[in-house]
């Protein structure tokens, strides 16, 4: 299997071969971290010297078949990992297995077997879907099964064990797929001589710095394993990369607004890109995947690298070195993302506001719409319910009159369409602080998803009230909640930490779309805060208390009291663990200069600032 490759130089070897390394020719001088950044997008290549590496370039001299078939890329990891958290999370809960059928108990690992209400080890040998390929074990290596390690271990160390080797293992597939983004594409010289430098650099942003830093931690990380059968620790190596080369991931995320917004200018402008891509995307070392697929793998990495440590961390012993290494390693990592989110926003917020205030017309008394504190929520239409209400006008359709609400997190806009639909007359304004919001009961189809909005204060100082009608019951409860998010749902906080609340994980991906949405990823596990009856949900991500709406179909309930207990205990421990100590000073003023070297930046523009 090409992902045991990573441990082939040490515990591959038969004891008849000699230990010591070939002579090789002496490697070229290393240049520090400064004469690196100061390098050209277009690279030579980097310095790869790692047993990793070099097994894998062996295995290019096989045929082409035989690489197609053992090669393994972080998307197909990714997928594998998530659908296996699923089920482990499904035979807990006493579920049906999808992905390992509905039998009583299945075996993983070395012959341990587990059924309904036994919980079971953390990685279980999925295997992928179309593929024929499974993830690999550490238990499951020849070496560790040779060596009595496992009857001499205690079952959570072993659990610890292969938390571990999930980080490392899944670090060389993640290398892997940047490597064939590199050869395939960048690498390719119709593709590059269709492209300006501009657009080289748009595209491609700082990958080559990615890169870099994602060697060198495979090489720590490969370093440390090959020291022991049982690994001793990975979080301190997370850590330290995490402080020392983790910023690029800022630049290159924050950057993505942009790259992926010259990508689709440059597929519609340039027909010799267009063809290029079409036929590089459709060659069998691809797998079928996107372009765009192995672009957002940065960011897809690094996020999921923290939820690898939070992984272990829940794990370890507590008050021990390793509970420690991994508390540093997480809190890192938790300021790497939350930077690469804020950098991210900022720059698709300042532009979405630029381009709705393009569409205002102000009649009366004029709003800045730009500001650095101001980002939009939710925006669309609803109709406005006016006259008396008596069953002889409820029966006439002139009652009601399409209007267009904009959002913001300390504003609201309410306007009309233009005649030609692209501009908006905005008729009033009031601060988000001043709304009220009241819900009507079903009353007959004249007064269904109905609510009023009341303005405190609106832009002539005084308060008005505007009954409103949506299209339906799940979005009259969106406008409700992003209108006065003051207001108590259904079910409480997660904060609470309440066994009997609702939660679900999801099982189907699911990418926002609109801003009042939540992107969840398959295996996320959330606390239900409300539902309709129309199928959306809005709900809190344990892991980062993020809150959104989204569709009942991409999830399930998590029945099993227990689980949900065990799933509030472990964020609690996160919470606890990441509260009960402070990021040094280094790290975070560290992380603030990388968010200034970010590659392009939006022009602000000046403007006064309508605060809340």
């Amino acid at each position: 299997m090409a992902m045991t490759a990573l441990f082939r130089g040490k515990w591959g070897q038969k004891a008849a071969e000699p230990s010591s390394p070939k002579p090789t020719a002496a490697p070229p001088p290393v240049k520090d971290d400064e004469e690196e950044d100061e390098e050209q997008l277009i690279r030579a290549p980097i310095r790869r010297n790692s047993r990793f590496y070099r097994s894998m370039r062996r295995k290019k001299l096989q045929s082409s078949s035989s690489e197609q078939q053992h090669t393994f890329l972080y998307q197909e990891y990714r997928d594998t990992s998530e659908q296996q958290e699923i089920e482990q999370r499904r035979q807990r809960d006493g579920l049906p297995t999808a992905g390992l059928g509905s039998e009583s108990g299945v075996t993983v690992g070395s012959g341990v077997t587990v059924g309904s209400g036994m919980i079971s080890p953390p990685a279980l040998q999925l295997q992928l879907r179309n593929t024929g390929r499974s993830l690999s074990l550490w238990q499951n290596l020849e070496a560790v099964q040779n060596s009595g390690l496992l009857s001499r271990l205690s079952p959570q160390e072993v659990i610890l064990q292969e938390a571990m080797f999930e980080l490392v293992t899944s670090e060389a597939s993640y290398y892997k797929s940047l490597e064939l983004l590199e050869r395939h594409f960048l690498q390719n010289s119709d593709l590059i001589t269709s492209l300006s430098q501009s657009d080289i650099h748009f595209l491609f942003s700082n990958i080559a710095d990615i890169m870099k830093a994602s060697e060198r931690f495979l090489m720590d990380l490969e370093h440390r394993i090959e020291e022991s059968l049982q690994i001793s620790d990975v979080c301190d190596i997370v850590y330290h990369h995490a402080v020392e080369h983790f910023h690029v991931f800022i630049s290159y995320v924050i950057n993505q607004v942009y790259q992926e917004k010259n990508y689709r200018r440059i597929l519609q402008e340039n027909t010799g890109f267009r063809e290029s891509m079409a036929a590089l995307e459709n060659q069998p070392k691809v797998k079928g995947l996107s372009f765009t697929s192995f672009l957002i793998l940065p960011f897809q990495r690094i996020t999921r690298l923290k939820l690898l440590v939070q992984n272990i961390l829940k794990k370890v012993e507590e008050n021990t070195e390793r509970e420690i290494n991994a508390i540093k390693a997480h809190q890192e990592l938790e300021r790497i993302v939350k930077e690469c989110n804020e950098g991210a926003r900022k720059m698709s917020r300042t532009e979405e506001l630029i381009s709705i205030e393009k569409t205002l017309e102000f009649k009366s008394k004029s709003v800045p719409v730009i500001s650095h504190s101001r980002w939009l929520l939710k925006k669309g239409e609803v109709l406005q319910m006016t006259g008396p209400k008596s069953t002889r006008t409820m029966k006439s359709r002139k009652l009601y009159h399409p209007i267009y609400l904009f959002l913001f997190n300390n504003l609201l806009l309410i306007t009309k369409r233009s005649s030609n639909g692209e501009k908006f007359q905005v008729l009033d304004s009031c601060s988000r602080s001043m709304l009220r919001t009241e819900d009507m009961e079903d009353q007959g189809q004249m007064l269904a998803f109905v609510f009023v909005l009341k303005l405190l204060e609106n832009q002539e100082d005084r308060p008005v009230s505007y009954m409103l009608k949506t299209s339906s019951m799940s979005e009259k409860l969106r406008w409700i909640c992003a209108l006065t998010p003051n207001r108590r749902t259904r079910f409480l906080s997660t904060s609470t930490h309440q066994p009997d609340s609702p939660q679900v994980q999801c099982i189907q991906s699911y990418s926002a779309q609109e801003p009042d949405e939540l992107s969840i990823e398959m295996a996320d596990v959330l606390h239900i805060l409300e539902r309709t009856d129309d199928g959306w949900m809005m709900g809190e991500r344990l892991h980062d208390g993020e809150r959104g709406w989204f569709p009942c179909r991409v999830v399930e309930e998590i029945l099993s009291s227990e689980v949900r207990a065990q799933n509030l205990r472990e964020c609690q421990r996160i919470q606890q663990a990441q509260g009960g100590q402070q990021g040094g000073t280094r790290a975070a003023s560290r992380g603030r200069r990388a968010t200034k070297t970010a590659l392009y930046s939006p022009t602000w523009i000046n403007q006064s600032e309508q605060e809340q």
